[in-house]
């Protein structure tokens, strides 16, 4: 009887798979996976990169991913005859963490043969790992790990312009997230530790530098390899109409959004402090100058230079990502954008140790950061430049946190 009925089921499987994945599919599964590959792409050993997508209806595939150039995108992938669609790269691909989806008769889908999603603002990419010497560092590697932690504080400064039923806590203010990496040893010590302040771009989230931007694995190789020294990063929220990333807040299933209401406006910097009272509050900090660093990449960088500018006894280090630089005209009257050049010029009198500006050659914003480069030479203020190959991507953003943090509280 058992035996009869254990047939019975396999029977009733059997029918159920024919009716929902056709022979035909099942036959391209098995032609996927011909050359033994469990998942797409497949990265060969000179590097190179074959991407394959069963869709034997459509009349046109491309992909699109930021391992391709931006005149390159998206590549027209090859239909074989058989409803598989495949692409192979020209060149190796340079060791890397790269974000890519497919466009199928125009609409942009997942590739279902990688489990591996990145969710950019509201977005979502496949992703692939090249890797290499530069890979290493975003790597788990076998040396100690710090903790991550995702902290509430409350934001009263914040909460003045963006009072709202679900933010507002009775004048107290908004309860906001910010993300919190403290190093391998920092529970076991009583040891004091500098702070690196690490901001996001435009549309992100306190999220952003952990899943992106790798900064948790980065911070635990350079620290262990002694690149780097031991520090606190803080990964704030920096959109102030925003508690914290998309189902971490009150508003639940708002769609993220690039532009969202404030941005830029000057709210965030504004109520920057509520940030470092939090974190000196809470946490074993070195709570004078050499033992805070600020840095963000695009909009963050945009914060970081304006929060720099207006409060120069605040940080010892600045760093300035692929920033923006120029203000929205409504808001250049703003206290915290106005008499720029005045607060440059205090800043710079107080000798920061450390002035840092990177960006990628083909960034869009690169002629704002050379505009800016140009006023700070033309007055003689001392910074650091770095300049890659490069657009408005992580991968630049990566490495631009690896140099930059192996270059900080070097005093303390």
């Amino acid at each position: 009887m058992r035996r009869f009925q254990h047939t019975y089921t396999r029977i009733i499987f059997a029918l159920i798979v024919a009716i929902v994945f056709p022979a035909k599919d099942i036959m391209a599964q098995k032609i996927l996976y011909q050359d033994k590959t469990e998942s797409m792409p497949i990265i060969h050993p000179d590097k190179s990169v074959t991407f394959r997508y069963y869709a034997p209806a459509a009349s046109d595939v491309e992909i699109s991913g930021d391992f391709l150039s931006p005149s390159e995108r998206p590549a027209k992938m090859k239909n074989n005859g058989n409803g598989l669609w495949e692409y192979t790269t020209v060149a190796p691909i340079a060791p890397e963490i790269y974000a890519y989806s497919y466009i199928v008769d125009n609409q942009k889908m997942l590739d279902p043969l990688n489990m591996f999603v990145w969710r950019n603002i509201s977005d979502l990419y496949n992703i692939f790992i090249v890797e290499g010497e530069r890979t290493a560092n975003y790597l788990i590697q076998d040396v100690p790990h710090g903790t991550v932690s995702a902290v509430w504080y409350q934001s009263p400064n914040i909460a003045t312009s963006t009072k709202s039923a679900l933010s507002y806590n009775g004048g107290k203010g908004m309860y906001r997230r910010m993300m919190v990496y403290t190093p391998a040893g920092y529970e076991t010590s009583r040891k004091k530790y500098p702070v690196l302040y690490l901001l996001h771009g435009m549309g992100g989230d306190e999220t952003a530098w952990l899943d992106f931007g790798r900064a948790a694995q980065i911070m635990d190789n350079l620290i262990a390899q002694g690149k780097a020294h031991p520090m606190i990063v803080v990964m704030p929220n920096g959109n102030p109409s925003q508690q914290a990333a998309p189902l971490e807040n009150s508003t639940r299933y708002d769609m993220p959004l690039f532009f969202l209401p404030k941005t830029m406006d000057g709210s965030f910097e504004e109520s920057f402090n509520d940030i470092v009272y939090a974190v000196e509050k809470n946490y074993r900090v070195i709570r004078h100058k050499k033992g805070r660093a600020i840095a963000g990449l695009s909009m963050g960088g945009f914060q970081s230079l304006y929060i720099s500018a207006n409060y120069p006894q605040m940080f010892g280090a600045v760093g300035l990502f692929s920033p923006a630089v120029e203000v929205q005209e409504q808001y250049k009257s703003h206290s915290i954008y106005s008499n720029i050049d005045t607060k440059w010029q205090h800043q710079m009198a107080k000798n920061p140790p450390l002035y840092w500006i990177g960006i990628g050659q083909q960034d869009p914003l690169y002629d704002e950061v050379a505009n800016l480069r140009k006023d700070f030479d033309i007055c003689q203020y001392p910074y650091t430049y770095f300049e890659i190959s490069g657009t408005h991507v992580w991968t630049c953003w990566r490495i631009f946190l690896q140099e930059f943090t192996q270059k900080i509280f070097k005093q303390t």
